[in-house]
């Protein structure tokens, strides 16, 4: 893989598997309503030495939204439990090639991790190639992490209404077009439909192809084709905050570092009575 890539290869992880500064970190998180749940499939299979990062549970708890940010200390906890300390190497992978493992990529990275990577094709490709999996709970020492939040990584919706007044910044929606344009249903509950006005919508499958992100040179004219300035400053944004982040990694691979990634996103922005356009 590329020097600056944020990849690591199946070939490379197989051969680095076991080693005492490396944890690898199964992100394996479902749509509401998709019939599949994260904790249950890793118990079934994953990635010998794996530890599974759920991110409804590690999270703010003290809100109704949905796999918000934890606060520093909570995280440092929650990592350390799962024998996530300071020093280590992280490779992050999810059950369906590149869907929550970005997410958690960039929570690490919010909270001061220097070396964590995604593994590139996830779970699908390690099977595919007929790796080894294992069963059953995970079984690490606990560290200590220590964390330190970079607080510049996350917009709040405050932040968020004022750069979409001010024209400062863009934001960039990773929502299929029907939730987008207000004419599909949103997954959740008392939300509008819709998106936030001035935002530009990117779906997020489409910079992924069979689990993989695209390469930068296929990458950057589908960004293009949104209209968004890549001059100007971005945050990214979704239903959640899960799928923000594959544009995150989309537009880093082209050298474009998004300002933000918008945590609350649609199911904050929608339940909140802002303003809401459609089409």
């Amino acid at each position: 893989m590329a020097e600056t890539s944020p990849f690591v290869s199946t070939e490379w992880l197989a051969a680095n598997l076991g080693a005492p500064d490396l944890v690898v970190v199964d992100a394996s998180w479902h749509m509401p309503g998709s019939g599949r749940e994260g904790a249950p499939e890793f118990l079934a299979q994953h990635i010998p030495g794996a530890v599974h990062f759920d991110i409804d549970a590690i999270a703010d708890h003290s809100t109704d939204l949905p796999h918000m940010l934890p606060d520093p200390h909570s995280f440092a906890q929650a990592a350390g439990a799962l024998g996530i300390g300071d020093g280590l190497r992280i490779v992050v992978y999810d059950s369906v090639g590149l869907f929550s493992a970005p997410r958690v990529w960039w929570t690490f990275r919010v909270f001061g991790a220097q070396d964590v990577m995604i593994l590139d094709g996830g779970l699908p490709k390690w099977l595919a190639e007929g790796r080894p999996v294992d069963n059953g709970p995970a079984r690490r020492a606990p560290a200590v992490f220590t964390a330190r939040m970079d607080h510049s990584m996350v917009a709040d919706i405050t932040t968020v209404e004022r750069v979409l007044a001010a024209g400062s910044a863009q934001v960039l929606d990773a929502r299929n077009e029907a939730r987008f344009r207000g004419e599909a249903p949103e997954p959740r509950e008392g939300l509008a439909s819709g998106h936030m006005p001035g935002a530009f919508n990117l779906p997020h499958a489409r910079v992924v192809e069979n689990g993989r992100l695209l390469p930068p040179d296929q990458v950057r004219p589908i960004i293009e084709a949104t209209g968004l300035d890549l001059a100007r400053p971005v945050i990214t944004s979704c239903g959640s905050g899960v799928s923000a982040a594959i544009l995150w990694l989309a537009l880093e691979s082209i050298g474009k570092r998004p300002q933000a990634l918008y945590d609350g996103s649609w199911t904050e922005w929608g339940s909140s009575g802002k303003p809401v356009a459609v089409g």
